[in-house]
């Protein structure tokens, strides 16, 4: 692919957002090797807190209207400019035809969202290109017709199966390339397209922000009550992540183990796990922190004991990918239990690297936690085995190559 000659714009859902670490590694990497980025968020931030990665990012950002009626002069001005284009009546016959069949009005959002979008942002910009295939990626797709760019995008998790398929076919068609970041995911939107235009690219993991975990673990069986043993997890609060299976797990433990679980993240569900953990008489063991800055999970990471993630199929469709934080505490030589779904098989070897539980089957999660939680050596064998897959297999460099390769920039990769 030829040289990027003008920026690019980065057409994300919110930022910046405290889970979507992954996202701003990449813009960061790709700033490094100097692709001018604009970004540009449908939603203001909600977090209290960044990481320091959203600090070293350079790129100017663009806040759309959140809701078009908060700023009805803006997207009249923007309509305004847009009608002008030369690819604004495609544009709005394909939007119409997306309209008939998904008769909402987020679909109409998206649409005013995107007149805005193509009225602001430089005339000098090159390719729009989204962060996630659902909502993003209707706005970036409908504001690059009408300026006539190149539009792609990278596909994760809730976006690529709470939308139907003949959306996928059409953004996939409509789509100069697009990267998704599981082989499971890949698979599955190349069968939508006959383009070939679906490449695989891991997040991978910025090990630089994730040194190896100073000297040893206590080895901990959870026979002390002065010293239990700790739990952690990291994930939002919301139906996928199977928070209401773990606690379900916890309270079956053996009364004999001494343990407190720390859960991190924000999320819909936070109120409500609070009660089933009062509901369950564990809420004195169970710590929910909200959501936390990287540098204080890094520090959790290295202070926990055992790192669990019992994610499912949300009854929406919406799944997990290959969830960062599994990559992340294991990179701190963290063992790791988690769902035999998704994609975290691509990265925990059961027996060998961690351990896979089926999901929803609260009495395995269980067991697994007793026989973790008492030997102390194999929770040390599988944190071993764990950093070095991640540390050998899941960096950021192999999928920065591909994205490099997209954004034609991979002259400049091999200069690094």
């Amino acid at each position: 692919m030829s040289a990027v000659t003008g920026p690019v714009a980065f057409v994300l859902k919110g930022y910046p957002r405290l889970s979507e670490t992954f996202i701003a590694q990449e813009i960061r990497a790709l700033e490094e090797l100097g692709l001018d980025i604009r970004i540009v968020s449908l939603r203001h931030p909600t977090d209290p807190a960044t990481h320091p990665v959203h600090r070293e990012i350079r790129a100017p950002i663009l806040y759309l209207p959140e809701y078009l009626y908060q700023e009805p002069m803006r997207v009249l001005r923007g309509w305004q400019t847009a009608r002008r284009l030369p690819g604004y009546r495609d544009a709005r016959r394909v939007w119409f035809r997306d309209l008939l069949r998904d008769r909402t009005p987020n679909r109409i959002r998206r649409f005013g969202q995107a007149l805005v979008l193509a009225a602001e942002i430089p005339q000098t910009m090159t390719r729009l290109h989204a962060h996630f295939m659902h909502t993003p990626g209707s706005v970036a797709r409908y504001a690059a017709m009408m300026r006539g760019l190149p539009f792609s995008f990278s596909a994760h998790a809730k976006d690529i199966w709470t939308i139907p398929d003949w959306e996928k076919r059409e953004k996939l068609a409509a789509a100069d390339w697009v990267v998704t970041c599981t082989a499971g995911h890949c698979t599955h939107l190349a069968s939508l397209t006959e383009s070939g235009n679906v490449a695989l690219s891991y997040h991978g993991l910025n090990l630089e922000r994730f040194p190896p975990r100073p000297g040893l673990r206590d080895a901990k069986d959870g026979s002390d009550p002065y010293h239990p043993l700790m739990i952690l997890s990291v994930g939002r609060a919301v139906e996928k992540k199977g928070y209401d299976v773990l606690l379900q797990a916890l309270a079956r433990l053996p009364s004999s183990l001494h343990w407190r679980f720390v859960h991190v993240g924000g999320g819909v569900l936070a109120v409500s796990l609070r009660g089933l953990a009062r509901d369950l008489h564990i809420a004195d063991r169970v710590d929910f922190r909200g959501a936390l800055a990287q540098a204080d999970v890094l520090q959790l990471y290295r202070d926990a004991d055992l790192f669990v993630l019992a994610s499912r199929v949300a009854q929406s469709g919406d799944r997990d990918g290959l969830p960062n934080v599994l990559m992340e505490a294991q990179s701190q030589r963290l063992a790791c239990i988690a769902s035999d779904t998704a994609a975290i098989p691509e990265l925990i070897i059961d027996r060998e690297t961690g351990r896979l539980v089926p999901p929803e089957r609260a009495q395995a999660l269980s067991d697994v936690l007793a026989e973790l939680i008492g030997d102390p050596a194999l929770r040390a064998a599988y944190g071993a085995a764990g950093e070095r897959r991640v540390r050998t297999a899941f960096g950021l460099d192999a999928g920065l190559a591909i994205l490099a390769d997209r954004f034609g920039l991979r002259h400049r990769l091999a200069a690094e």
